[in-house]
Parts: C-alpha cells; structure tokens; sequence
C-alpha cells in the first residue's frame, strides 16, 4: 500500500515571545518542528509499510528549513519526500495551501491512502484535510484516534476501519480507499528515529518542487488568492497593576480583598 504523508512545519510554540508594547509575538529566529499530530500520522503510514508492504511519501510545505527538517521524516521511515519551499507559496491561506497539497499529490499520482494530522499545532483550524479531499474528490474521515487494515477473509487492503473521536464518544467507520484520513495524536506513540536511520536519511530521495512544477495556476495561492483575512494576531491586553507588598501578611489580606472586587472569590 502506498501511503503519502502531509507533514506541517511549525515554530516551537513554547518559545514564542510578546513584545510588551506592541503585544505582537515574536517568531523570528524560533526553531521549527513537525507538530504531534503530523508525527502520529507518519508512525501510522510506517506501520502499515512494515506490515503490508508498500512506499511512504512525506509531502511538506514550508520554509526552506525543510530542506533539514523533512530528515526526520525520512530517518522514521519515509521512502522519499517531497519539499514545496518556494516563497511564492508564502502567505497562503488554509484554501491556498490545500491547492497546493492536492496538487503535489495529483502529481505523485500512486497512493492508496492519504493521512495527515487533523489539526496543526499552530493555528488548530482542521482545514486542509477536508479541502484537500474535496480537491482530490476523495471520502474523508477527520479526529481519527484508531486505524484497522482489513484485510483476509474479511476484506482486502482497499478498506480501512477507522475510530473517531466525536465529542464524548467514539465512532467506528469503514472507508473504502483512496481516502483522506486525519488522526489525532491518541491513534499510536511516534518512534524516535535510531542513529543508523538518521545518517542515512540523507541519501533517500527528496525532491523540491515550487508552482511550476504541480501545475499551480498564480491565482490559487499565496496571499493575493487568500479568502481569509487576519483581523489580528495580537496577544490579550494585560492590565497589571504592579503592586508590591514588603509586609507578606499585609499582602494577603489585600491581594484576597482585591480578588473579591473583582469577583473571583465568592463572598
């Protein structure tokens, strides 16, 4: 069964900083990695290949720091990968980069089966499975927690059995293939990838591909064919008063009356 893999490179949320006077975070120079999710979808993708045979292609968009990063997709058991780190892609929207996905994996046109995380660790919106189905005229299934290959008497490897998450409760389906799948990071633990795999990770095929090269039209992507609009990425404004008590008793009896101004403590 051949499998492709949609990664997401993001920054370390917990060192993103904010400015105090502008209370705009502060990203630049943050390190980048492929968020829990993503990684769950990949540990899915290899134990498939282990166990029914098969290809893992991880696709990623992002910055050209991929170039580095996608190595760790390649050392935890991807065949090959496929980088989209032109900066024309920059400032695309959920629709925008969802073209740009479907594309690339039109291109690599033999897969089976399509997994990716249900939601990004940065902005958590679950947009681009869908869209890339809907793109690809695929079935979809998002919040996936369990992953089944029925195979044998019962079926062929062209039918999944999938546990979703919905709210306070779970759903079993079965989908026939090609589909979209989304798991969340409860479907397995992701491997850590052994030394030996990382040294050779370099000598796996990658393969970099800007909008030329998945026949993406100027129009489809990038911030001019965005359909969202950022209103604003501001941090909560912080109204602290700053008061300092040198008496710690004296303190107490203030910060617990205070609290009861404000009301968070009952009366």
């Amino acid at each position: 069964m051949n499998i492709v893999v949609c990664m997401k490179q993001v920054i370390d949320l917990e060192q993103i900083r904010i400015k105090p006077e502008t209370r705009e975070p502060v990203t630049d120079g943050l390190p980048v990695m492929f968020g829990d999710y993503e990684k769950s979808a990949l540990e899915q993708a290899v134990r498939i290949k282990e166990e029914f045979g098969g290809l893992v292609t991880a696709v990623a968009l992002g910055s050209a720091k991929l170039k580095e990063s996608i190595k760790e997709a390649l050392a935890i058991g991807a065949d090959e990968a496929v980088i989209l780190t032109d900066e024309a892609f920059n400032g695309s929207d959920a629709m925008g980069s969802a073209r740009a996905l479907a594309k690339t994996i039109e291109k690599i046109s033999d897969w089976d089966l399509i997994l990716m995380g249900d939601s990004s660790a940065d902005e958590y919106s679950g947009e681009i499975p869908p869209r890339v189905a809907e793109l690809l005229n695929l079935p979809s299934v998002m919040a996936v927690r369990g992953i089944e290959v029925l195979s044998g008497s019962e079926s062929n490897t062209n039918t999944l059995r999938v546990v979703r998450d919905i709210a306070d409760s779970l759903e079993v389906l079965e989908v026939d293939l090609p589909a979209v799948i989304g798991v969340t990071s409860e479907l397995n633990t992701p491997r850590l990838a052994p030394l030996s795999a990382i040294l050779k990770a370099g000598r796996k095929p990658l393969h970099e591909w800007g909008p030329d090269d998945i026949g993406l039209n100027a129009d489809e992507f990038g911030p001019h064919a965005a359909v969202v609009n950022e209103l604003s990425n501001l941090a909560p404004v912080q109204d602290r008063k700053g008061i300092i008590y040198k008496d710690p008793e004296e303190g107490i009896v203030e910060v617990v009356k205070a609290l009861h101004q404000e009301g968070v403590l009952g009366s």
